[in-house]
């Protein structure tokens, strides 16, 4: 009797699993569509700018040393003025050096008088010894002094020469045109030949601006000092510190000779004209490189995208449903990233609720922004 109950218990338990069971599909048939926003693809201009620290210098700069000593007796310029190729800066004490330039020229009047009557008297015994009239040892000695007094004269003309070198470097020019720093000098201040530093002297107008370049974009850059610039074009763009724009576009002008080995970089110098005197040697800034990746490109929210196991996707909505799209990605300009392949324009990608989203799924639209 007991072994006939249990295909009926087995009826029954079957008869209230089944319910249960018919009820999961029935409740995934059910659940409501994934609210999404989606972005309609679109052309756009796919330029954006590297950034890279760089640094003000000044295309010539030298530092002013005294090449003579003594004291300074004249400033003949204003601290951080612009000066002019040939202008007077300094003077040196020139009372010491005038009168060795006088007493060089005295002794060389002597030196060519001494000549002068040594030629006189080897002309006359040469004239003498033909005839004759005088001994052989008298002219000898005659020629000799001669020699004698033309050496002693090139030795004093060559002394007025390191004198008069000495009292032109007692004043002190520009070497160049440019803006002279703070005189690192006072009147009477006592200076040494090669040691004192009396000011420095830098070009203004135009201005350099060094900067790194990863060894990666030596190929990029050697195309960019290749191609002809005009005066506007903005490939290269200066930001100063706080973020200001400078106003004038500059060029690129060198690559260092070699990559540093250490950091794998190479040096890379532009130039800017500097008109208003704006930029100024040392300064820390920016240098904005324009890099073009095509003015026709689709460009997309990079939030749309999804990787998967190192591949890229993206939801393309069809009427109710997402359907998935493999995508190849290009370059990332801020928020959105360029697409090479994979989706058409005017293609609505899914940009929020992309989570919530698997291949097929019921979506329901919301309001398309392509911002």
């Amino acid at each position: 009797m007991i072994k006939n109950l249990w295909p009926a218990g087995y009826v029954m338990i079957a008869s209230l699993i089944a319910p249960s069971c018919g009820n999961k599909p029935q409740q995934q048939r059910s659940l409501p569509p994934t609210p999404v926003t989606v972005y309609a693809v679109k052309e756009g201009n796919a330029t954006y700018y590297d950034e890279f620290p760089a640094t003000v210098i000044p295309l010539n700069q030298v530092d002013i040393r005294p090449q003579v000593s003594g004291y300074i007796t004249g400033i003949f310029f204003k601290d951080g003025q612009h000066v002019t190729k040939g202008q007077k800066l300094y003077e040196i004490d020139q009372q010491q050096y005038k009168a060795q330039y006088e007493q060089s020229i005295a002794n060389l009047n002597v030196a060519k008088s001494n000549e002068a009557k040594a030629q006189q008297d080897a002309d006359r015994y040469t004239e003498l010894a033909q005839k004759d009239a005088i001994a052989k040892q008298t002219l000898d000695h005659a020629i000799a002094d001669l020699q004698s007094a033309k050496m002693q004269a090139d030795a004093a003309k060559a002394n007025v020469n390191s004198v008069q070198t000495s009292l032109k470097y007692s004043v002190i020019y520009a070497p160049f045109s440019g803006t002279i720093g703070i005189s690192q000098v006072k009147m009477g201040t006592a200076v040494t030949p090669g040691q004192s530093l009396l000011n420095t002297v830098s070009t203004d107008d135009p201005m350099a601006v060094d900067f790194s370049v990863d060894q990666t974009q030596i190929s990029r850059f050697t195309e960019l000092l290749n191609k002809k610039q005009t005066p506007k074009d903005s490939t290269f763009m200066l930001v100063l510190p706080g973020g200001l724009i400078y106003n004038y576009p500059g060029h690129l002008s060198l690559l260092d000779r070699a990559v540093d080995p250490e950091t794998g970089t190479i040096k890379a110098r532009l130039v800017f004209p500097d008109p208003k005197q704006v930029l100024r040697a040392g300064i820390t800034c920016n240098v904005r490189v324009q890099n073009d990746a095509g003015q026709n490109s689709m460009l997309i929210p990079y939030k749309a995208v999804v990787e998967q196991l190192g591949e890229y996707f993206a939801f393309v909505v069809k009427g109710n449903k997402a359907m998935q799209h493999k995508i190849t990605l290009g370059t990332r300009i801020n928020d959105k990233v360029v697409v090479k392949n994979g989706l058409e324009i005017g293609d609505d990608v899914v940009t929020e609720g992309v989570q919530k989203l698997r291949d097929s799924a019921d979506v329901q639209v919301g309001m398309p922004k392509n911002k």
